[in-house]
């Protein structure tokens, strides 16, 4: 670096107002303006800002979170810190230095400039300086010597990096400093690679504090059923409600709590809830009460009935899939990314329909790719779309991608667990950074869209096995929906058949005792299958509605032929199994089913817990006919 340069451009930019732009990096001038206009001191030669012990407290408990999950990381960093001379420091949305650790001799020489734990290094304060443009570009930047706007700084070199919550909420910086003359290009990737790694984590603390604020809030229903109370997370988005108050206020499910105290309530009394971890708090139960005004309850009244739940398919009456709508009418008013899981036919994309149709979004587009059908030689470009001529091949016009397509409405990537790895970096770009550039292009183009995907495999496994990227998983299941296969919802099949012979003009003999039949049926192709079975039913009723009795041996056919209703089969192999097995072999079947037991049938910390290979336990299942 050219540190002569870099000081005479200083000196003239501010005795003069004159800069060279050309030659100066453009966010070093960009900063550098910023601080002529908000008249910062350029020969400012110390911080501050600086807190009390007990502000500096208060803000510490403030950024609990932070500080917990980063510490790790820069306690790991901590002796090659030291020994490069440097320092690492950890610092607040607003500035306030919370952490700082490394070289002895340079925290004493950071302490000269006020470069101390609770001081604040925004640009305001102390001019352009790495962590101070971190925080305002929401970028990684490295800032040497004299491209520091305030002479405290000029003897320093500093490279810092945003820290974000999944939410898109800055949460911090994390820095390494040093003096001039022992900086490094590592620095940069240094604090970028530890800002990635705590942001993960971050994400995945935040994914588990939510489903402890619903366990924790599901009681309360039992506990107050008569009273109006609400519980919000830590963003002051209202995840439950109470009975009364949902038949009050219905679309309260997802909003702000202050934008429902503007619509006739107040709160009388506040209970938070703790994680049990760490005892931190993860959410409150709000205990409300109505102002009673004729115009607000006119405006409840119009409200209530305004938004009735859209739902394109058969709601029956299961209990499992009414958990599963009150699921999706708790997430669609809210922008959050959601996971859909659930078996083959099972309807994961009606599941996806309903959250988009239910949803500020409803207006805008609803574009859905299943990830399983596209080759992936093919699949950047119909995710990402193509600028003319980027290949051979390409459109004249170009092409838009799906997620350009879904601008301000909804993607639903189906079958989401079977995209390559390359593409599954690509993804989690484009979740991170909210943009896309179509392939061939120079050009980012902004994102405003909700992303929701689903698989039928089991998603975990796939993480551990190396084939999903881990980081990518915690990117999408942010909020997880199960859809239960039909063999766990049975009482809803007569909904189902009427619902599907009435929709496709199938005039079926006997519903009742039709509908009564096929519930002893276990259908893996669940709803799907179900369909196919009412179509096939209904050509074959075409011939023979005159007689009931081959209608119904038809039936039956159809579902003995089917190639999943091998259960006395399964039986006979499971005993024959059992025979043949060995004293050696009995012991450890034993010990498989006792180890299922304990962990509730999870197969792979029942291989863990026996300490064998996951996939020599799947082989000892099928051995041994369990």
């Amino acid at each position: 670096m050219n540190t002569t340069f870099y000081f005479d451009a200083w000196k003239r930019f501010v005795k003069e107002g004159i800069l060279d732009s050309a030659r100066l990096n453009k966010r070093i001038s960009e900063s550098w303006h910023r601080c002529k206009k908000e008249m910062v001191n350029p020969y400012l030669n110390k911080g501050l800002d600086l807190l009390s012990k007990e502000e500096l407290d208060a803000k510490k408990e403030k950024n609990s979170l932070l500080i917990e999950i980063a510490s790790p990381y820069i306690k790991k960093m901590d002796q090659a810190i030291k020994d490069s001379g440097m320092m690492a420091l950890l610092v607040d949305p607003d500035g306030y230095v919370l952490s700082l650790t490394g070289n002895k001799q340079t925290l004493s020489d950071a302490r000269k400039i006020n470069f101390v734990e609770g001081v604040r290094w925004t640009e305001a304060e102390v001019g352009t300086n790495a962590i101070g443009t971190a925080l305002q570009t929401k970028e990684a930047v490295t800032i040497n010597g004299a491209e520091h706007y305030s002479v405290a700084s000029h003897q320093w070199s500093c490279s810092a990096t945003p820290i974000f919550h999944e939410n898109g909420n800055l949460m911090g910086v994390i820095d390494v400093s040093c003096p001039v003359n022992y900086s490094h290009p590592f620095m940069l990737g240094m604090v970028t690679s530890i800002s990635y790694a705590i942001e993960k984590d971050i994400s995945k603390q935040a994914y588990l504090e939510e489903m402890t604020l619903f366990q924790q809030a599901g009681p309360l229903a039992e506990t107050y059923q008569n009273q109006l109370f609400l519980v919000c997370n830590q963003k002051q988005m209202i995840i439950s409600a109470s009975k009364p108050l949902r038949e009050g206020f219905p679309q309260s499910i997802g909003m702000n709590l202050y934008e429902l105290l503007h619509n006739g309530y107040k709160i009388d009394a506040e209970m938070p809830f703790h994680s049990k971890e760490n005892n931190r708090i993860i959410g409150s139960c709000f205990f409300l009460s109505k102002v009673l005004t004729h115009r607000k309850n006119v405006s409840f009244q119009a409200q209530s009935h305004a938004k009735p739940f859209i739902f394109k398919g058969e709601c029956g009456t299961s209990e499992v899939f009414q958990n599963t709508l009150a699921k999706v009418k708790l997430v669609a008013p809210t922008d959050t990314t959601v996971f859909i899981s659930g078996e083959t036919g099972s309807g994961k994309e009606l599941i996806a329909r309903a959250i988009h149709d239910n949803s500020p979004r409803k207006d805008g587009p609803f574009i859905s790719l299943n990830c399983g059908a596209i080759p992936k030689e093919l699949m950047e470009s119909e995710l990402f779309g193509y600028v003319e001529g980027a290949f051979t091949g390409a459109r004249r016009q170009g092409y838009k991608g799906k997620f350009e397509q879904a601008q301000k409405g909804t993607i639903f990537l189906d079958e989401i667990g079977e995209i390559p790895h390359s593409m599954q970096v690509a993804l989690l770009r484009v979740l991170q950074e909210k943009k896309v550039s179509p392939i061939g292009s120079t050009k980012e183009i902004p994102l405003n869209v909700r992303i929701i995907t689903a698989t039928h495999r089991d998603i975990t496994n796939l993480v551990e096995d190396g084939i999903f990227r881990e980081d990518l998983y915690y990117r999408l299941n942010v909020y997880p929906i199960d859809v239960p296969p039909l063999r766990k919802r049975k009482e809803d099949i007569p909904y189902l058949v009427r619902y599907f012979c009435k929709r496709n003009g199938w005039n079926l003999p006997n519903m009742d005792d039709l509908s009564s039949r096929l519930k002893d049926y276990e259908w893996p192709g669940n709803i799907r299958e179900l369909i196919n079975v009412l179509e096939r039913l209904y050509i074959m009723s075409l011939d023979e509605q005159s007689s009931q009795h081959i209608f119904f041996n038809s039936f039956e056919s159809l579902i003995i032929r089917h190639p999943s209703s091998t259960s006395s089969n399964g039986q006979e192999n499971k005993e024959k199994a059992e025979k043949t097995l060995n004293a050696r072999e009995k012991i450890q079947k034993d010990l498989m089913l006792d180890a299922l037991k304990k962990t509730k049938g999870n197969v792979t910390a029942a291989a863990k817990l026996l300490e064998i290979p996951r996939s020599t336990f799947y082989k000892r299942l099928q051995k041994f006919g369990m």
